[in-house]
This record gives C-alpha cells, structure tokens and sequence, in this order.
C-alpha cells in the first residue's frame, strides 16, 4: 500500500502560516485565556495584542483539547492519509503531547507517531521541516522518516534570554533556571533546552548587552562547526533580534535564516524582551 504521510505540530513551532500553507503542514493552536474570554493562538490573537495587555493581566495558557486533535487526526483520514507524524512542544513546558497521546486512542485505519520534540518555537519548527522534506523527497518510508526526525532532536540547540523571569515564575515555566534573586544585580541568564525538555540556566552574564553579545559568539561557534540553520526569534524585541539575524546570516556555514516572532502562547510565558536564537545541523 501507497504511504501517504500527514505533518501535524502546534503553534509553539513558531513556523509562520506562510510557511504552513506553503509546505502544507497542520497545526493545532494552544490557547491564551484571558478574563474576558479564550483565544487560539496564531488564529485569533497575535503577539502584540498579548504585550499591549500584559501590563494589566497576565493570562493564563492551555493546550489543544482532545477533541480537537482527535477531529484533526479523523480530518486527515478522511482526506486519504494513511500515515501521520504528529510532532509537539517539550512534553516538560505542555500538557499538548500528552493529550494528543490520548486522542489516537480508538483511531483506526491510520497510523499515528507522536514524536515529543523536547524542544519550542524554531527548534520545534525545525524538526517539523526536516520532517516534510524527508516526506517530500520519497526515499524513505514512514517508520525510517520516523526515527530520523527522533535522531534529529539532538542536532538542535536552542538558547534564549529575556528581559525578566518574572512571566516564566508566574506561568510555572521556570524549570532548571537557577539564580533567580541575581535579577536584582541585572544577571541575564542565557537558557537553553535539557534532554528532559525542560528550561535550564547555560550560562549567566552581567547585563543584557553583554548577554546579547555572548548569544551571538555562542551562535557564531555552533555555525563553525558544520552546515546549519540558524533561526531568529523574539518578542517585542526586533531592533535588536535583527542586529543578530543580519550578522548571523552573512556567516560561511548558514544554509538558511529564518527571523520572526514567538508565538502569542509563549508571549504569555516570557514577556517582552525575548531574544532567541536556534542552531540546526543540516
């Protein structure tokens, strides 16, 4: 029987709807809760509608319903996929790829891979791609594309700083980040993704000029070492973001560059300030 393979993510890929209709990939949209009402992320709420709000109530963040998974999966059934990747936000930072776990019960006449990508945003969105094209070159059937996205995890890495730890404290996101009472002397963590998928402190500087500075050296060795994407990704911080992407991607070794905002669903759990880089191995 002919595979005919679907790509399913969620809204933390951070992959634009551009690149989603383009590369006809299906996403599920976690979901911002204000107190005047629920949003899906990326459909009905964009990042600037979260900062212009923050000041007077941080909202809170859930992810898709089984329900809704569910109805996506069927969908893709009924449109003639025999197979289905489903790749998601660190199982450590959402409830998404658990509740996707039990939305394939009792769904027969396809099959279905959960993949727990242990990453977010572009790290995420790049795993999601290296996917596709596996899918879309047709040399390698489900169960290899299967194992060589899970082998692609470990050739991602992914460090971030932000401008307080105050959204990632109130949405119970701080994780591994340690050092929490150096905000007072203005240390700026780099973070970055354990195996486990959690948040954890990589590195800690003074300031965050200097801490934008040691992300781009940071960044400039991971690309000497071999032929990668290099991602940008921010949130309400583009001045200084494109700083780094218009350095980062006149580099030797980068195949492609990719600058945008993070998701309004991770808006809620970072704040303003956000600067992130992601490095992929081609």
């Amino acid at each position: 029987m002919e595979e005919k393979i679907a790509i399913v993510t969620d809204s933390a890929s951070d992959l634009s709807k551009e690149i989603l209709e383009k590369r006809r990939i299906e996403f599920l949209p976690l979901k911002i809760i204000f107190s005047d009402g629920q949003y899906e992320d990326r459909v009905d709420i964009e990042p600037h509608e979260v900062y212009e709000r923050l000041s007077s109530e941080i909202p809170s963040t859930s992810m898709p319903t089984r329900e809704e998974i569910r109805s996506k999966y069927l969908k893709l059934k009924e449109h003639g996929f025999t197979h289905i990747i489903s790749i998601h936000i660190s199982s450590g930072l959402s409830g998404t790829y658990e509740n996707c776990k039990m939305a394939t019960q009792n769904i027969e006449g396809v099959e279905i891979e959960l993949i727990d990508s242990k990453l977010l945003s572009m790290g995420l969105g790049r795993l999601v791609l290296y996917a596709k094209d596996l899918i879309e070159e047709g040399k390698s059937n489900f169960s290899d594309i299967v194992d060589k996205v899970k082998d692609k995890k470990k050739e991602i890495d992914l460090y971030f700083i932000v401008d307080t730890l105050k959204y990632l404290k109130e949405g119970g996101r701080i994780g591994k980040i340690s050092g929490t009472i150096a905000e007072f002397l203005d240390i700026k963590p780099i973070i970055s993704i354990d195996k486990e998928g959690q948040y954890y402190t990589f590195d800690k500087v003074r300031t965050k000029k200097k801490a934008i500075k040691k992300l781009l050296k940071l960044t400039q060795d991971k690309a000497s070492e071999a032929l990668s994407y290099i991602d940008i990704m921010h949130a309400d911080a583009e001045e200084e973001a494109l700083k780094i992407y218009k350095k980062v991607k006149k580099l030797d070794n980068v195949k492609e560059s990719i600058f945008g905002e993070i998701s309004p669903a991770m808006v809620v759990h970072s704040g303003p300030g956000l600067i992130g880089v992601c490095i992929t191995k081609v």
